[in-house]
């Protein structure tokens, strides 16, 4: 199994301290892997889908738009 080394605000790690009876690296390893398997799924359904980048770019405008609206922007 390899090793990874992470940086971390001083704060977070005082408070990670604090915690000892937390096994941090098993912690890292599964939000590791949760965030692989969401990925890999958003990637499945990307690679079905019909629209273009262009499409996809307007619908974006067009929420950004709605929602400016909603907030008086």
């Amino acid at each position: 199994m390899g090793n990874i080394t992470l940086s971390m605000p001083d704060e977070l790690l005082r408070k990670m301290k604090i915690m000892r009876e937390i096994k941090w690296s098993e912690v890292a390893r599964r939000a590791i892997q949760q965030r692989i398997e969401d990925f890999e799924a958003l990637e499945k359904i990307a690679s079905k889908s019909k629209l273009t980048v262009k499409d996809a770019q307007e619908i974006g405008d067009k929420i950004k738009r709605g929602i400016a609206k909603r907030h008086g922007l």
